[in-house]
């Protein structure tokens, strides 16, 4: 099957924009240069979303088991570095996708000129190792026949990176440089994973715009309405694991953290959907600080910054979500080895 893989007050703001550390500089020009609402990004999340409905996204696991690698906070300028080494990571290791949890690049134009040309790189890099090019822009999955309903152009394999925008991506009407790259700031993908039984399992993929520090009424009224819910006509969900992906961290992992979190009524609101959803796993980026745990059945995972600038030393920057083949989960940290060149004085 073809498918398409698609100044309130000064300290307010200061809450709302601040990304780093309590002992990081604050980028004041950041906070107050206009940023975008997030019912503006919503209204315009959701015509894309109607528009591509036909098209949704399908990731699709034949063996049974497959890996997701996440990351977090890049902050990328001039030097992709690591941004490159994630995707290449998650390339060799051979994960069905990899996720990015906000504040993807500083906002000026040259970092997302510099952003999207590694895209484009990293997406022939996947191009030449999944499929084959049969014909004048005619590709098939490698090991796959020439079948002309599964035989795809090269702008019809999606590249399976998937972004969430964060507040730093926002600044300085950075929302027009990340949704020409991205387009949508607020969607949902399904994974069909075929089981050594013969049987289809569906886990669900839950993107959240939580760049603006809130929901937004829109975002929860489309949440409200069940759209993501996944019911059978008896009630039941037809998901087997449910994952969210948010910029916005739900818990502070240290009680001194500088960084904003939603407020309090949103984060109640989210804290009980989460438990409806019978969500597995939320990952959270945000306040460059490590942090996991469980509340209400729902495991909590809260990545540090991959950003050279954040972090200029090799660590254990990313997030490998692990699932057999029978179902079991776990995650393991992964490394990060690159490091900016010095340098010359």
């Amino acid at each position: 099957m073809k498918t398409r893989i698609f100044l309130l007050l000064a300290l307010a703001c200061v809450l709302a924009s601040s990304c780093e550390k309590l002992q990081e500089k604050i980028n004041l020009p950041g906070i107050f240069i206009a940023n975008t609402a997030v019912e503006d990004r919503m209204q315009m999340s959701e015509l894309y979303y109607k528009k591509m409905y036909d098209d949704k996204v399908w990731l699709v696991a034949p063996d049974g088991g497959y890996s997701f690698l996440v990351g977090a906070d890049s902050h990328v300028t001039t030097d992709p570095g690591r941004m490159d080494e994630m995707l290449a990571n998650g390339l060799e290791h051979g994960d069905l996708f990899y996720a990015h949890l906000g504040d993807i690049a500083d906002t000026k134009a040259e970092y997302y000129v510099t952003l999207d040309s590694l895209i484009k790189v990293a997406k022939h890099r996947y191009v030449d190792a999944k499929f084959d090019e049969i014909g004048d822009n005619q590709y098939i999955y490698k090991g796959g026949t020439e079948d002309p309903s599964i035989i795809f152009s090269y702008d019809e394999i999606v590249y399976p990176f998937f972004p969430v925008v964060g507040n730093h991506d926002i600044t300085r009407n950075g929302w027009a440089l990340w949704s020409n790259i991205f387009h949508s700031s607020f969607y949902e993908i399904d994974v069909v994973v075929f089981l050594d039984n013969g049987e289809v399992a569906f886990d669900h993929l839950i993107f959240l715009d939580s760049a603006s520090g809130t929901l937004g009424r829109t975002q929860i009224d489309f949440i409200e309405k069940g759209v993501l819910d996944g019911k059978y006509d008896d009630g039941t969900s037809i998901y087997r694991y449910t994952f969210v992906f948010t910029h916005t961290n739900i818990f502070h992992p240290q009680f001194n953290e500088f960084a904003s979190t939603f407020p309090r009524e949103e984060t109640f609101f989210l804290l009980d959907q989460f438990e409806k959803w019978k969500v597995t796993c939320v990952f959270c980026g945000h306040v460059h600080t490590w942090d996991e745990r469980n509340f209400n059945g729902v495991h909590y995972l809260t990545l540090d910054s991959m950003c050279e600038a954040n972090n200029p030393n090799p660590g254990d920057y990313l997030v490998r979500l692990n699932i057999d083949k029978d179902g079991g989960i776990d995650y393991e940290k992964v490394r990060m080895n690159y490091t900016p060149p010095k340098k010359k004085k």
